[in-house]
């Protein structure tokens, strides 16, 4: 089981969003210890992802809750997304990332109940010495994470070739919590030892004794998928999360085709006592 806060993680909402849909009985932990403390099953991110695609749609938590005591299908979901798709195309240009966002959640809602082609391993992580540009992100939703983190990385690629550095290695991003459910997002990159200054922030990122890791293959608006596969993972076979993943950018450049990009999570854990 998760506690609240491993559980916002794996659906990427906020620990102040669980409370307010336990709050209303659109969400319910599966129980509540001794403590007081919120426990959830890794099988309720299925209605906390109906939740998020239909809240996305425009519709409210009262019509949400209406539509999931009725039990609607994923078919009879992406049905009602294609008729409100047209209402969001005559909208501003902007709300084509919203648009993406409630795609990839209906994908993960899609492959419910399929056997995930993912493989996990547990690995030991080195240290690494990177060059970061970071910035705040509303939440730790793609849909928040991606404006912020394209622009970091296209400036401190550029800072780097203005300074004649060359990055050593794939570029790390990795995440802070922040309060109220926002995000620092670090872009990083790579490099030499000998490099002491820069229009940057050298950091020393530490090695990680335990981490999760899985392949995520595309483009990382796509990333639900392998990020609750992960989560699974780590439940179901005795880990507990320890933090928020970093992304390790095996295969990826600046303008090339998203969906040949080759992404690793790396999820720091321990075992459950």
């Amino acid at each position: 089981m998760f506690y609240i806060g491993d559980f916002a993680r794996a659906g990427r909402v906020s620990v102040r969003m669980l409370h307010h849909y336990d709050a209303i009985g659109l969400l319910r932990p599966a129980r509540v210890d001794s403590t007081g403390y919120r426990l959830y099953e890794a099988a309720q991110l299925a209605r906390l992802n109906r939740i998020v695609a239909l809240k996305s749609l425009g519709f409210t938590l009262e019509t949400v809750s209406r539509i999931l005591d009725e039990s609607l299908s994923a078919q009879e979901l992406r049905g009602m997304l294609r008729l409100r798709r047209g209402e969001l195309e005559e909208q501003l240009a902007a709300d084509s990332a919203r648009l993406a966002s409630v795609e990839a959640r209906l994908r993960v809602i899609e492959s419910e109940g399929v056997m995930p082609e993912y493989e996990v391993t547990i690995k030991s992580l080195p240290a690494v010495r990177l060059a970061v540009l970071s910035a705040e992100a509303n939440s730790f939703e793609p849909l928040s994470i991606t404006p912020v983190i394209g622009p970091l990385y296209q400036q401190l690629y550029a800072a780097l070739a203005a300074a004649g550095v060359t990055p050593t290695g794939p570029g790390v991003a990795y995440y802070d919590a922040l309060d109220g459910g926002r995000v620092r997002v670090n872009a990083g990159a790579q490099v030499p030892a000998s490099l002491r200054e820069g229009a940057f922030e050298l950091v020393e990122l530490p090695a990680v004794a335990q981490a999760a890791t899985l392949i995520h293959r595309g483009p990382m608006d796509d990333v639900m998928p392998s990020v609750q596969a992960l989560a699974r993972w780590i439940d179901g076979n005795g880990y507990a999360s320890t933090g928020l993943n970093r992304e390790y950018y095996l295969d990826y450049g600046m303008g090339d085709d998203p969906q040949k990009w080759v992404t690793e999570l790396q999820e720091p854990v321990v075992r459950r006592d």
